[in-house]
C-alpha cells in the first residue's frame, strides 16, 4: 500500500513540474500549493501534499550550467559529427523519459541532454573508418551526479553506434553492484537479478531494445561468466555493456576473452567501436610507478584492453582530478600501449545550483557556522594512529552527540512528510573491520538504551521525561541545534518514536554480509533509517540516501582521498537546514583549503578555454601548481627522497596561516608594520570600508617587507616561494597594491591596524595554527577596487554557474585586480589557553598573484625533501591514508 501511494505522490511531483514548466519566473509557493490541491484529487492522491510541493518547488527552481571543456586544437578532430549525422536517438530519448519519470525537472533533463551531446562530441564518430583512439577526462563534484551524466553520454554513445561499453566502477562489490542497478535502469531496461529478470526503468516501455549485459547485480564479469557466455562480441546485434569492478582478475578475464574470442589475426578488434567509461578514474588507474619501471598492473590491464580494439575511447569521471593531471602525456609501453592522459579533452560540469557541495559546508561562513562541528575528544577514545587490535573502551562523548542530533533530525523530518524517505547517519572512525565492529557494539547498546527511553517517556509531561538521561539528552540536541526547524520541542518529542520504526544499524565494509541495499526498502515502500559505520567503503563511490548526520574522523592530507570522503556533499531537498558534518578541525582545515583549490582549479580551466588552451597545458599548470606534494610526492619524501620540480603560483593566495607566539617577535613585526606604513609603501593611502589601500606599490617594496617579516619556521617554505614569485613576474608586474585591513578602532597617526578576532583554541608553545588555513576573510581581495572593477567581477560571477549571483568569490578579484596584492593583518587570539599568547597582537600577512600566468618563463624552481614537506604541510608519518586505505 506505501509502495503505491509513494508511486501516487511521484506522479502527483511529476504533474505540478509540468504545470508550470515554461514560465520565465519562479512559481510562488501557494501557485504550486492551489495547483497541488487541483491536481490531487484528479490523480488519486489522498497523502500529505507538503513534500510533494516541496519537492516540485526545488525542482522547478533547479537549472545547471553547461560546463567548459579544454580540447586539443592540434587534434584533427570534427566535434559537430554528431549534430551532421541522422542518428535516431532511441536510447538517449528513453533515459530521458525516465529522469523526467524519476521527478526531473524538464529544463535539467534538457540540460543534461546537451551537455552529453558536447561530451559525444569529442568522441570519435564511431561510423568512422580507420584506427583511432581518443582519450578525455570529466571532471564533476563529489556526489553531485556523474554517474547520471556518464549514463546519458552511454545512451547517446549506443545510438550513435558504440557497439561494445564497458563501465569499470570502483574498486569495491557494493559501489560495482549500486552502478550496475543504476545502469539497468536507465540503459538495460530489464533487472539483472538472476531471479527476477522483470522490465524497469527505460525498459516498461514494451518496444525499448534492451541492449545486451555479461555483468548482474550478482556477478562481476570472471573467467566462468566468460566460459559460460561462449558469445563473441558480434553475436549481438545490440549495444553489449559490461560492469565491472577495477581489479586485476576482472579486467585480466575481460582482456582473455576479448583476445581470444574476438580478436582478429592481427590480435586486434578492428570492427567493434568501443567505449570505456572509467569511474573514479583517480583512483587505482594511475600509473604510479616512475617511469623507467613498467606501469602498475592495473593501469596497464585497462591500458591493454583498450588496445585490442583499433576504434577505441577512454573517458575517465573523477571529482578529484588532481592525480590524472599528473599523467606524462607522452609516455608509452610497448605492452601497454599509450597512457590514460587526457589528451584530447577535459569537461568540468557545472553542478546544479541546489547542490549541497563544498562552498556551503566549508566556504561560506553563514552555512559552514550551522553545518560544521568540530571533533574535540575523539582522541582520548579512538585515536588518528590506532592499529587494527586495540580495544575500543568507549566511544567518544560527540558522537553520541552526533547521534542524538541524528535521532531529533529525523523525527523533524517524519513531521515534514519525509517518513517514505530515506534518512541517514555515516560514522567514520576507523579503517579497520574489527574496530568497526567494536563501534557498531556500542552504537547498538545505545540505540536500544535511547529507544527504550523514548518508549517510555515521548508521551510524558516535560517535567517527568526530562529527569530520563536519554531523553535530555535529545532536548538538548534539539535546543542545541533545531530551535529554527519550524516545529517546537513538544511536537518533535511525540514524533521521536517513530524514529526507531525503521531504525537499522549497518557496517559496511569489503568483509561485511551487511547490505545496504536502499532499494530493496525503496520496494517495499519504506523509508530506511540507517546508521552506516564503515571505512573506506564508505569514502569512495557509494551513494549513501538521505544522508544528514556525518562524523568522520580520519587523519589524512591527501587532496582526493578527502574529498572522496565527503560523502555529505549531493542534494539535500527539504532537509539542508537539518544537516550536521562532524570533523576533526585540521579535516575542517584541510578541506576549506581544497574546497579553495578545486574552485581555482576549475576557474583556471575556464580562463585557459578562452585562451584557446589545451589539455597538454592544463596539465602542466596543474604540474607546478604549489599543492601538488598532497597528490604525487608525499609517499616519496616520507622515504627520504628528494622531489625536485617548478613551481607557478598563478592565480593564488599564498598566506601566513601558523603564527608565532613569541611577544618579541609578534611586537617587531608590528613595528615593521608601522615603518613601511608610514615610509615605504607610500604616500597614496586611501580609507576602506575595512582598513586602508595603497595602490601601486613597486614590488621591490612589497619583496623588502616581506624579507624583513618573521615568520613561523613552519612558514619559511611559504615565505621563499612568495619572495622568489615576486621576483621572477617583477618584470611583468613592477607594481603592486597593499591592503592595509584593519577591523574596528585603527589609528592612522599612530599607523596602527586594528586587531581583528581569531580563535586560537589550537594554539600551542609551539604556534598558533589557523582555522580552515584562511588568514584573510572571504571578500578581503574587493577591498581598493574601482566602481568599473566591481561591476567586471561580478559579471564575471554572474556568468559563472557556480558562483551566487552579485557575489564574486576572490578569485574573482583576483582576476580583476590584474596585479600582485600584499594583505596585512594584525589578529587577536580569543579561547586561548595558552597564557603567553592572551593579549598579544600578532601581526600577519598573505600575498595574492593575478592570474594567467601559465608558461615556464613564470615558475620557480623547488627541491623539496621530508623537511621542505613538514613545513608545508605537516607530518605525513602518522598517515595511514596516505598510502592505499584499506579494509582489513
Amino acid at each position: 500500500m506505501t509502495a503505491i501511494r509513494n508511486e501516487k505522490e511521484k506522479g502527483l511531483i511529476r504533474a505540478l513540474i509540468t504545470a508550470f514548466e515554461g514560465q520565465e519566473e519562479v512559481p510562488k509557493k501557494a501557485d504550486i500549493e492551489a495547483r497541488a490541491s487541483q491536481l490531487a484529487p484528479l490523480l488519486g492522491y489522498d497523502g500529505d501534499l507538503r513534500l510533494a510541493v516541496e519537492e516540485a518547488m526545488i525542482a522547478i527552481d533547479t537549472w545547471m550550467g553547461a560546463g567548459v571543456s579544454l580540447v586539443n586544437n592540434e587534434a584533427h578532430h570534427d566535434e559537430e559529427w554528431v549534430y551532421k549525422r541522422e542518428i535516431k536517438w532511441t536510447y538517449s530519448e528513453a533515459y530521458e523519459g525516465y529522469l523526467k519519470s524519476e521527478k526531473w525537472q524538464p529544463s535539467l533533463v534538457q540540460k543534461l541532454s546537451d551537455v552529453g551531446s558536447k561530451i559525444l562530441g569529442q568522441l570519435q564518430d564511431p561510423v568512422s573508418e580507420g584506427s583511432w583512439n581518443r582519450r578525455g577526462l570529466v571532471i564533476g563534484h563529489v556526489q553531485s551526479g556523474k554517474t547520471a551524466n556518464y549514463m546519458g553520454v552511454i545512451a547517446k554513445a549506443a545510438d550513435a553506434g558504440y557497439k561494445f561499453i564497458i563501465v569499470i566502477a570502483g574498486i569495491h562489490n557494493n559501489l560495482r553492484k549500486q552502478t550496475q542497478e543504476r545502469i539497468d535502469e536507465g540503459f538495460i531496461g530489464r533487472s539483472s537479478d538472476p531471479e527476477s529478470r522483470v522490465a524497469i526503468g527505460v525498459g516498461r516501455n514494451h518496444d525499448y531494445p534492451h541492449p545486451a549485459t555479461l555483468t548482474n547485480i550478482n556477478e562481476d564479469f570472471s573467467k566462468n561468466t566468460a566460459a559460460k557466455s561462449g558469445w563473441k562480441i558480434n553475436d549481438f546485434g545490440k549495444p553489449i555493456i559490461l560492469v565491472i569492478k577495477k581489479n586485476v582478475r576482472t579486467l585480466d578475464a575481460l582482456h582473455k576473452w576479448l583476445k581470444e574470442l574476438n580478436a582478429q589475426g592481427d590480435g586486434r578488434i578492428s570492427d567493434v567501436p568501443m567505449l570505456l567509461i572509467d569511474d573514479e578514474a583517480d583512483n587505482a588507474s594511475i600509473n604510479t610507478n616512475k617511469e623507467d619501471i613498467s606501469p602498475t598492473r592495473t593501469n596497464t590491464m585497462i591500458r591493454r584492453i583498450l588496445g585490442l580494439f583499433a576504434k577505441s575511447c577512454y573517458v575517465g569521471y573523477t571529482a578529484t582530478p588532481f592525480a590524472n593531471i599528473f599523467i606524462n602525456p607522452d609516455a608509452y609501453d610497448d605492452e601497454a600501449r599509450d597512457e590514460l592522459f587526457p589528451r584530447d579533452f577535459i569537461y568540468s560540469l557545472d553542478a546544479p545550483n541546489t547542490y549541497f557541495g563544498p562552498e556551503k559546508v566549508f566556504l561560506d561562513e553563514d552555512t559552514s557556522q550551522v553545518a560544521l562541528e568540530s571533533i574535540t575528544d575523539c582522541e582520548d577514545y579512538l585515536p588518528f594512529s590506532h592499529k587494527k587490535d586495540d580495544s575500543v573502551v568507549e566511544l567518544p562523548p560527540s558522537l553520541y552527540r552526533a547521534m542524538d542530533q541524528f535521532i531529533v533530525a529525523r523525527a523533524i523530518r517524519n513531521l515534514r512528510g519525509h517518513s517514505g524517505k530515506h534518512c541517514s547517519m555515516m560514522i567514520n572512525v576507523s579503517r579497520f573491520v574489527s574496530i568497526q565492529q567494536e563501534v557498531r557494539n556500542f552504537i547498538s547498546i545505545r540505540e536500544r538504551k535511547v529507544r527504550e527511553a523514548v518508549k517510555a517517556n515521548y508521551k510524558m509531561p516535560e517535567e517527568v521525561s526530562t529527569k530520563n538521561q536519554y531523553m535530555a539528552d535529545l532536548r538538548a540536541a534539539y535546543d542545541r541545534e533545531y530551535l529554527r526547524c519550524g516545529f517546537k520541542w513538544g511536537e518533535v518529542k511525540s514524533a521521536l518514536m517513530g524514529v526507531f520504526d525503521n531504525l537499522r544499524i549497518f557496517v559496511v565494509n569489503s568483509k561485511s554480509d551487511e547490505v545496504l541495499d536502499f532499494k530493496k526498502y525503496d520496494k517495499d515502500g519504506i523509508g530506511l533509517t540507517a546508521i552506516a559505520i564503515g571505512g573506506l567503503s564508505l569514502s569512495r563511490g557509494l551513494t549513501i540516501e538521505g544522508l544528514t548526520v556525518s562524523y568522520m574522523y580520519r587523519n589524512t592530507r591527501m587532496y582526493d582521498t578527502l574529498m572522496q570522503m565527503g560523502r555529505w556533499f549531493g542534494y539535500r531537498p527539504g532537509f539542508e537546514d537539518l544537516c550536521r558534518v562532524h570533523l576533526s578541525e585540521d579535516s575542517i582545515n584541510w578541506y576549506s583549503h581544497i574546497a579553495e583549490a578545486s574552485e581555482e582549479l576549475r576557474e583556471q580551466i575556464k580562463r585557459m578555454r578562452r585562451d584557446g588552451m589545451s589539455p597538454k597545458q592544463f596539465g602542466l599548470y596543474v604540474q607546478s601548481h604549489p599543492d601538488r606534494l598532497l597528490i604525487t610526492a608525499a609517499n616519496k619524501m616520507r622515504m627520504g627522497e628528494e622531489v625536485v620540480f617548478n613551481q607557478n603560483l598563478t592565480g593564488s593566495i599564498q598566506e601566513c596561516t601558523l603564527l608565532p607566539v613569541d611577544l618579541n617577535v609578534n611586537a617587531q613585526n608590528e613595528a615593521l608594520i608601522q615603518e613601511f606604513w608610514r615610509f615605504g609603501f607610500g604616500s597614496e593611502v586611501k580609507e576602506t570600508k575595512k582598513g586602508w589601500f595603497v595602490p601601486d606599490v613597486s614590488v621591490e617594496q612589497i619583496t623588502a617587507f616581506v624579507l624583513r617579516f618573521q615568520v613561523h619556521s613552519g612558514m619559511q617554505a611559504n615565505k621563499k616561494a612568495v619572495l622568489d614569485y615576486l621576483y621572477a613576474i617583477s618584470e611583468r608586474f613592477p607594481h603592486g597594491d597593499v591592503l592595509l585591513i584593519s577591523k574596528g578602532p585603527g589609528r592612522t597617526e599612530e599607523f596602527r591596524l586594528g586587531a581583528q578576532q581569531r580563535s586560537a583554541k589550537s594554539a600551542t608553545p609551539k604556534g598558533w595554527q589557523l582555522s580552515k588555513h584562511r588568514l584573510a576573510s572571504r571578500g578581503d581581495e574587493k577591498l581598493g577596487l574601482s566602481e568599473w572593477q566591481l561591476l567586471q567581477a561580478a559579471e564575471k560571477a554572474k556568468n559563472d554557474p557556480n558562483s551566487k549571483v552579485n557575489n564574486p568569490s576572490d578569485i574573482h578579484y583576483r582576476t580583476v585586480r590584474n596585479k600582485p596584492l600584499l594583505m596585512i593583518h594584525v589578529l587577536e587570539p580569543t579561547e586561548t589557553e595558552l597564557v603567553e599568547l592572551e593579549g598579544q597582537r600578532v601581526p600577519a600577512f598573505g600575498v595574492s598573484f593575478p592570474n594567467g600566468l601559465f608558461g615556464p618563463e613564470n615558475e620557480i624552481r623547488v627541491v623539496a625533501n621530508s623537511v621542505w614537506l613538514q613545513q608545508m604541510y605537516g607530518s605525513f608519518e602518522d598517515d595511514p591514508d596516505a598510502e592505499d586505505d584499506y579494509d582489513e
